[in-house]
């Protein structure tokens, strides 16, 4: 009996040995620190470092962020079902400090490349963009044919830039090189400098030539580097790569859809701009197109004390008069209202086209009634249709602005030559709404007033031809009542 007591108390004490083991483990297990990605998921936000730019991120007309690289890590925070929020900085030094330490930030999306000097600071995702670098030079300066013709010219760079690495490798075989890295500029603003003969080189991107080649057309490629050169997010080196494996997770099934290609397509596409085929085109549609919509047109106008022709003209830059129109941005119908715009003034269908005429006119009409009193006449409506295109925040800074440059903040002329700055870094930086496309509503208005002045001759002439049919058919019953009366005598 004893011995029976004795080996059931051996065995119990096992027992407990192995609950208290297991308790133990439990606890190790529990105490365990999260990883970077639980961690970020229990904060619910996702603290993101990019440069405020053309092929990063800016505010959109309705002053949203918007580019390329905001949209591609809104889609990741999404993806993990966190919020996004943006930590700008002023160049890809600052950027590879802040994620080196990882106290402010966890990822960054800013179109790095990536090289060997960054990949002993950060560690970065697998690729989801490959684009090239490329020599820019100014059409009809003469287009260098070898590296030797670039020397004692001035080549410019984004300092910190993999460009920069690139030019450096370079000059350490040929001294003969020489080149300057800017912290004030750019890529879009580097090519405006070869564009209007300030330097005579620069290196950048292909993602910035490609928004730029609408804008500023006499900058043309020189040469275009082989190698391809991976565009990467950049994460701080650690044991911990949860939150880098997520984001390969995520990189891959994005591309696989195709919707890295459309996003590439959206943000690194330029609409063509007015020309002589446009206007061509213009001409035939006031025929084929405009008489389905001119009651509309001037039924709303008149509701807004709107003048119906430049009604027409708006809704023809915005749509070309088709109701089912849709812009690589997203905007859709005649007067191509966002989104945001449609569900502000309470517009439930935008491809209805009297919602979206009526919608936009009220818009453009809130805008108007939104801009400073001292703003009189026609400068109004311009720059009202500046804010419908840019948003109006942009427009405000390019006023302030304007005031910084002794322009007239009142006056169209003034602001149309202060806008296309606001895609310059060395004005954008200091603004409150940061980078715009700003060249895009000085042309969206140049547009307008094209389209406007052609539809009033169209209905000159058109009137004249009534007026002269209305007199042929007078005369012609004049001579027959005429002919009749001789008749009867």
């Amino acid at each position: 009996m004893r011995s029976t007591l004795s080996h059931f108390a051996q065995q119990l004490i096992k027992a407990t040995c192995l609950i208290g083991l297991f308790a133990a483990c439990a606890l190790l297990v529990d105490s365990r620190p999260p990883t970077k990605l639980e961690q970020i998921q229990a904060d619910g936000v996702l603290r993101v470092a990019s440069i405020n730019g053309p092929e990063t991120y800016y505010e959109d007309p309705d002053g949203n962020l918007t580019g390329f690289e905001y949209s591609l890590a809104a889609a990741f925070a999404d993806y993990l079902g966190v919020s996004l929020e943006i930590v700008p900085t002023h160049n890809f030094g600052e950027i590879l400090d802040l994620v080196k330490t990882g106290k402010t930030v966890d990822m960054a999306a800013a179109g790095m490349i990536v090289t060997k000097r960054r990949q002993q600071s950060v560690s970065f995702s697998d690729p989801y963009l490959e684009i090239s670098q490329l020599l820019i030079y100014r059409n009809g300066t003469g287009r260098p044919t070898e590296l030797e013709s670039l020397f004692g010219r001035k080549i410019m760079v984004m300092e910190d830039s993999s460009e920069a690495e690139r030019l450096s490798q370079i000059s350490a075989q040929y001294p003969q090189l020489e080149w300057s890295a800017s912290a004030d500029y750019n890529s879009m603003d580097l090519i405006e400098q070869v564009h209007v003969g300030e330097i005579d080189f620069a290196l950048v991107k292909s993602t910035a030539y490609a928004i730029s080649q609408s804008v500023y057309p006499r900058a043309r490629i020189a040469y275009t580097f082989p190698e391809k050169q991976p565009l990467a997010w950049a994460f701080q080196q650690s044991n911990d790569e949860s939150l880098k494996a997520a984001a390969n997770r995520f990189l891959t099934s994005y591309k696989a859809d195709n919707r890295l290609a459309n996003l590439e397509a959206t943000h690194f596409h330029q609409e063509p701009a007015f020309n002589a085929g446009g206007a061509l085109a213009f001409t035939n549609r006031i025929r084929t197109r405009l008489p389905k919509w001119e009651t509309l047109l001037k039924e709303t106008a008149a509701n807004y004390e709107f003048d119906w022709l430049m009604l027409a003209a708006i809704s023809y830059q915005e749509s070309h008069w088709n109701p089912r129109a849709r812009s690589y941005t997203g905007v859709r119908g005649l007067m191509m209202l966002t989104r945001t715009t449609a569900h502000e003034l309470g517009i439930e269908n935008r491809l209805d086209p009297v919602q979206s005429v009526e919608g936009g006119t009220r818009y453009l009409s809130k805008i108007m009634t939104r801009l400073p009193k001292g703003i009189q006449g026609q400068d109004r409506l311009w720059m009202a249709l500046a804010a419908y295109n840019v948003g109006f925040g942009h427009l405000m800074d390019a006023r302030r602005l304007a005031r910084k440059h002794g322009k007239n903040p009142n006056s169209w002329d003034d602001i149309a030559e202060i806008l296309p700055l606001l895609a310059q870094r060395k004005h954008y930086k200091n603004t409150r709404h940061g980078y715009a496309r700003g060249w895009e509503p000085v042309n969206y208005v140049n547009n307008i007033r094209q389209f406007h002045t052609i539809l009033a001759w169209h209905k000159q002439v058109e009137q004249r031809r009534l007026a002269m049919a209305e007199t042929t058919i007078l005369s012609a019953n004049e001579h027959t009542t005429e002919s009749d009366l001789r008749s009867s005598l």
